[in-house]
């Protein structure tokens, strides 16, 4: 089968495969990117990377990961555009590279997002014990934390993926619309903590900015900046999940790049901002905790004001996890449609239109993920998921410039070649500055696809069948 073949079977609505509610705009999809990616990243991995990697120098490690999307921001608008459905990278692979790749990167997406959902989980119920905390309540230490982190089951982080699955299983337009109100708060109260922390800075604190590197790579200098730059690229993933919404789009080939290129420029803008001021307010040696901005906002000594701020971020990782188990909900659709996955998880529920089945399955895998997993393990592999994914969107590109360069474009990247070749490196570039353990848990869910394939996906394929 041909690529224009294969892509134009992709875009048939009548294929007699079930389809999603068409019901997203563009200022829809900006606010799913910025739930999704405004989240985790500021309000959680911000303190890990300053305290393990970078320092001060987290503001850099940030830019460095903004650029490196940007280029991958403008491949998946080219894409999202020309292959609007659901499934994002899966189905590209799909159209462009046939069936067993396909399997490969939707297997590596459920790992991206179902651990993205589960760590930001995780993220919540640091704030949420933190608030807790301010009025005297605290749980057990056998119910506050994963097994690695000295507690038996974080419960909070079960409960919160519990009840986000549950809103999901309702209609995409419910679940879009409780998304945009809340992260219109949460940007509000992002930048009224960079506002009031910029007025408490202590400058003494950036200095010195690149630490000197601690005698192995990745603990501070510069080897720390890109190694920083690796672990906070989970931060970025919400223009993947925008990329998972463009078969729900309105007019896909219009709002697909307004949603991707928007929440990227606004999100990165934001990190860098939230980077400074953190390490401005806290000695970025103790920021290793599951809430640093908490943490920050304590030492103002302003009680009301801090209790605002922990609220906002609760919201803030609340939008996060949602989007992420949505986009993994579309995942699973997407694969099962094709016969990579049971039946079961392509089933629209005939009176929200949402993939019920898939939702309710994928969030109780990520609630058991989240109550048992310490976060850095969870960071770090979502990480180098969503890397190896934004590299093959990349390639992808110019895959089709040279095999079907004939194919409507309503987005064109500009001097595809040079940018999708900087996409990719930059990818590699921080896949190689991640820890060994964190390729060898990867090989081992590649390992665990593999077997899922052989034994159901290959012989099941519906492209597989048919041509």
């Amino acid at each position: 089968m041909t690529d224009t073949a294969a892509i134009a079977r992709i875009e048939s609505p009548a294929n007699g495969h079930p389809e999603l509610a068409r019901s997203l705009t563009a200022p829809g999809l900006i606010a799913i990117g910025l739930g999704a990616t405004i989240g985790a990243g500021i309000f959680v991995l911000t303190g890990t990377a300053a305290a393990q990697y970078a320092g001060p120098a987290l503001s850099l490690s940030f830019v460095i990961g903004g650029m490196a999307c940007g280029f991958v921001g403008l491949c998946y608008a080219e894409l999202a555009a020309m292959i609007p459905e659901a499934g994002s990278t899966y189905t590209y692979t799909r159209a462009t590279l046939g069936v067993f790749p396909a399997w490969i990167i939707g297997w590596d997406l459920v790992l991206e997002f179902a651990l993205a959902a589960a760590t930001v989980a995780v993220g919540w119920s640091g704030y949420a014990q933190s608030l807790a905390a301010d009025f005297g309540l605290t749980l057990p230490a056998a119910l506050s934390g994963a097994p690695g982190d000295g507690g038996w089951l974080n419960l909070p982080a079960v409960g919160i993926v519990l009840a986000l699955t549950a809103l999901l299983t309702r209609s995409t337009r419910d679940a879009s619309l409780i998304n945009g109100l809340l992260v219109v708060a949460k940007i509000a109260i992002i930048l009224a903590f960079v506002g009031v922390g910029a007025v408490h800075l202590q400058p003494s604190l950036w200095h010195p900015f690149v630490p000197e590197n601690a005698g192995t790579f990745g603990s501070y200098g510069w080897s720390g900046v890109f190694r920083g730059a690796a672990v906070v690229f989970f931060a970025f993933i919400g223009f993947e999940t925008v990329a998972t919404a463009a078969g729900e789009c309105r007019a896909p080939q219009r709002d697909a790049p307004a949603g991707l290129i928007g929440s990227l420029a606004i999100s990165t803008v934001l990190y860098v901002a939230v980077a400074a001021v953190l390490t401005g307010l806290v000695p970025y040696r103790e920021l290793d905790v599951a809430d640093p901005i908490a943490k920050a906002i304590d030492r103002l000594a302003l009680p009301s004001f801090a209790i605002v701020i922990k609220i906002g971020a609760l919201i803030g990782l609340t939008t996060s996890a949602l989007t992420a188990l949505y986009g993994q909900g579309r995942i699973f659709f997407a694969m099962a449609r094709d016969g990579l996955l049971p039946p079961l998880f392509c089933r629209v529920d005939p009176a929200t239109r949402a993939p019920v089945s898939s939702q309710v399955v994928i969030g109780l895998f990520t609630a058991a993920v989240a109550g048992l997993v310490p976060i850095d393990i969870l960071g770090e592999l979502v990480s180098i998921g969503t890397l190896l994914a934004f590299s093959l969107v990349c390639a992808i590109v110019l895959i089709l410039r040279r095999t079907d360069p004939g194919r409507p474009r309503p987005f064109r990247v500009p001097a595809a070649t040079p940018i999708a070749v900087l996409g990719i490196l930059s990818c590699v570039i921080l896949m190689a500055s991640l820890p060994p353990d964190t390729w060898i848990r990867l090989a081992l869910w590649l390992v665990i696809g593999l077997a899922i394939y052989a034994g159901y996906g290959r012989r099941n394929a519906r492209l597989t069948r048919e041509g």
